[in-house]
């Protein structure tokens, strides 16, 4: 027996045809005894424009929220700088994972893609810190001035130095349409950058190095210290030296070509040195170990031993 035809399609688009927009002051019919005839009211939303002001504060805060992890690059580098979680820590590392629930290295990212932010910034002679901050719009509407948003976008550059920095940043922003550059577009750019003037990284676990500030403000402080290899990278190393480990790129290190006998007597010398320094003692203590991060020999003098012993007692009583 045929079925006959439902009507159910034809009730739905009914319905749907029926929808219609009317003045606020209409009232909503449904009839159940013909639900095709069925009035719904819809009222148009209206959206409040920005005043001149509050368009003002938006572009403000969202670059505050923008400029978040470049704050916090800053103020990390001032907590490791001037030690000040020495009353309750021994190291910056176990500071920053106990406060903050960072890990051994994020911290360290973060002081870096600040470095390379305020090299970024160098390249506006003409503003000053606080006009980036105060008036973002202006700062939009000027390519120079479009800055990182996050730690990601900058991280491939940490390896440059500041020139090849600033080079990288204006072309990757022309790559993205005169915008903030995703991390891909950086990543692309700095490899470029590196493949035109690759060195290959020749430095094994555990040699000695001395450091070569050079121009490089994130190496402030550690010119002419020695440090441990810890980590060979492609482009870099890391280095172990009396305050802590460092990222330093090829053309920032010299080998001392010590004997491996030298190496590892110098690997004993530095975390000796950095038990005692990251103790908290006075600052002429400081300075002492701070001359012993400098030596350009292999070995300790007699009182140079006498001396780092006596401390090494004072750590443990």
């Amino acid at each position: 027996m045929a079925k006959p035809p439902s009507n159910r399609k034809k009730a739905t688009s009914a319905v749907s045809n029926n929808l219609k927009a009317t003045p606020s002051s209409a009232k909503d019919t449904f009839d159940p005894e013909n639900p095709a005839t069925a009035t719904i009211t819809v009222t148009a939303a209206e959206v409040e424009e920005l005043s001149e002001t509050e368009e003002r504060d938006r572009l403000h805060l969202e670059r505050r929220v923008e400029r978040a992890f470049f704050e916090a690059g800053r103020a990390l580098a001032e907590l490791r700088d001037r030690r000040l979680y020495r009353s309750t820590h021994s190291t910056f590392e176990e500071y920053c994972k106990d406060r903050f629930g960072f890990e051994r290295r994020h911290p360290y990212r973060l002081i870096e893609a600040a470095g390379v932010v305020d090299n970024l910034i160098k390249m506006c002679p003409n503003w000053t810190q606080n006009e980036i901050e105060d008036d973002p719009a202006r700062v939009h509407s000027d390519q120079r001035q479009i800055l990182p948003t996050s730690e990601g976008q900058v991280r491939p550059m940490t390896k440059l130095e500041p020139q090849e920095q600033q080079e990288v940043w204006v072309k990757a922003v022309e790559q993205a349409g005169g915008k903030v550059p995703p991390a891909r577009i950086v990543k692309n750019v700095v490899q470029q950058i590196m493949e035109r003037t690759q060195v290959p990284n020749t430095y094994q676990l555990g040699e000695v190095c001395q450091i070569l500030a050079k121009d490089n403000p994130e190496l402030r402080g550690k010119g002419g210290c020695w440090g441990i290899v810890s980590v060979v990278n492609e482009f870099s190393c890391t280095v172990r030296v009396w305050d802590g480990e460092y990222a330093v790129g090829l053309q920032h290190l010299k080998s001392y070509n010590y004997l491996p006998a030298e190496c590892e007597q110098m690997r004993v010398i530095c975390d000796r040195i950095n038990r005692v320094y990251s103790s908290g003692l006075e600052e002429s203590v400081q300075r002492f170990l701070e001359s012993l991060g400098k030596l350009n020999r292999p070995y300790l003098t007699t009182l140079e031993e006498k001396l780092l012993s006596l401390l090494e007692s004072e750590v443990k009583v």
